[in-house]
């Protein structure tokens, strides 16, 4: 199996990622099998000294020592590469927070600037404020509705902006490709937290991006049940980032690696699944009228509609609304009354999940102004009739 045709669709890419017969075959015993095995490791032998001198140190699919990797991670790595046209190389580290960890540590020097987008991922924020404020990088949070005005915004200093669209707790979709287009013709790299659309769904380096990441335990993985995070990057900067992932000694494990590939291959389903079963959804609630308004891009009446629709081949499953004139403690009947929905951080299982939602207190470029309590839903591949009932069963115990 080979994903070097450029041809190839995106859901062929998804199966054959990956697949490549030296990892999925022995000559030796006559063929080969459809997944690559699981190959633990931590000491790699080798038959002579001349021959582990020959290795070298700056191997990365090649085996060397465990932390460098074994052919299940390289090929999830190489599936994962094969989704973003363009891409030189992706890399894998523990979960989705250690891959932006990792990526800003690689990008970032003291005294450099970076621009990140207000509606970041909180953990983003708290890595921003903490440990790069002490290596002395200094952060500046714009409006996720800049779009090309971030150009006054940039400083001869700046090295880095990072994106995230739409934002995983108010979803703003921004328009990329105008950022994108501005920070290249400055110099200035890009990066994207693209877990809530996944390439499939936003190719982000064939939208301008330089480096995309992905927490995999969200929608790839599939199943609650692995943590991993991924950065796929363009040639001009992956060399940088593999450097600085070997010398942090980033690794994760072949058996996650063995759970990862299998979502991926049913993830064009899946996603299809939850987008659909997300606008069911979705649509029934803004017809509520205990609802103050949902918060989903592939809603014709989203702020975030037209560049959706223009950069986005679907939607995914991750969507807000509000509750129209509730307080706090009717946020909380609402929520403890579902039964189909789990209460949980993450989103992109199988199942679906419900959080209340309160993003006023992390923005500081912005402000969140809406008075009612929002709630975030993660809509998981269950029949939406018996999550409408639920959430029916929610709107009556929020107003009893």
């Amino acid at each position: 199996m080979t994903t070097d045709d450029d041809s190839l669709r995106p859901a062929t890419r998804l199966v054959q990622g990956g697949r490549r017969p030296e990892w999925t075959g022995d000559p030796r015993l006559g063929g080969g099998i459809v997944n690559p095995p699981v190959w633990r490791a931590s000491t790699i032998l080798y038959d002579t000294v001349a021959d582990l001198k020959a290795r070298g140190h700056a191997t990365h699919d090649k085996l060397y020592y465990g932390r460098r990797g074994t052919p299940t991670v390289w090929a999830l790595a190489d599936a994962l590469t094969a989704m973003e046209p363009g891409a030189a190389g992706t890399l894998l580290y523990p979960s989705g927070v250690a891959a932006n960890s990792a990526g800003l540590l690689a990008l970032l020097s003291p005294g450099d600037h970076l621009l990140m987008v207000d509606s970041a991922y909180e953990p983003t924020r708290a890595f921003c404020d903490g440990m790069l404020a002490r290596l002395g990088v200094t952060t500046t949070y714009y409006d996720p509705l800049v779009g090309a005005a971030i150009a006054e915004l940039i400083r001869p200093e700046t090295r880095l902006i990072f994106l995230e669209s739409p934002g995983s707790l108010t979803f703003e979709v921004q328009d990329v490709p105008a950022i994108t287009g501005v920070a290249r013709a400055r110099g200035v790299l890009t990066m994207i937290d693209n877990t809530w659309a996944t390439p499939l769904l936003f190719p982000a380096l064939a939208h301008g991006v330089d480096v995309a990441m992905m927490s995999l335990t969200k929608y790839v993985g599939g199943h609650s049940d692995a943590m991993m995070g991924s950065l796929t990057a363009t040639r001009a900067v992956w060399p940088k980032l593999r450097s600085a992932a070997y010398q942090l000694g980033q690794a994760v494990s072949p058996d996650d690696c063995a759970l990862m590939l299998r979502g991926l291959r049913t993830l064009d389903v899946r996603m299809q699944r939850h987008g659909e079963n997300g606008l069911v959804v979705a649509n029934w609630l803004a017809a509520r009228g205990e609802v103050g308004r949902v918060l989903h891009p592939a809603l014709a009446g989203d702020g975030g509609h037209a560049i959706w629709a223009r950069d986005f081949s679907g939607p995914s499953g991750l969507f807000g609304f509000t509750l129209k004139g509730a307080d706090e403690g009717a946020r909380t009947r609402f929520i403890d009354a579902l039964t189909q929905f789990g209460i949980g951080f993450s989103w992109g299982g199988y199942e679906s999940l419900v959080v209340p939602a309160d993003p006023a207190g992390i923005r500081t470029a912005t402000r969140w102004t809406d008075p009612d309590p929002l709630v975030r839903l993660s809509i998981g591949l269950e029949d939406p009739a018996d999550l409408i009932a639920d959430l029916e069963r929610g709107f009556a115990a929020m107003t009893a």
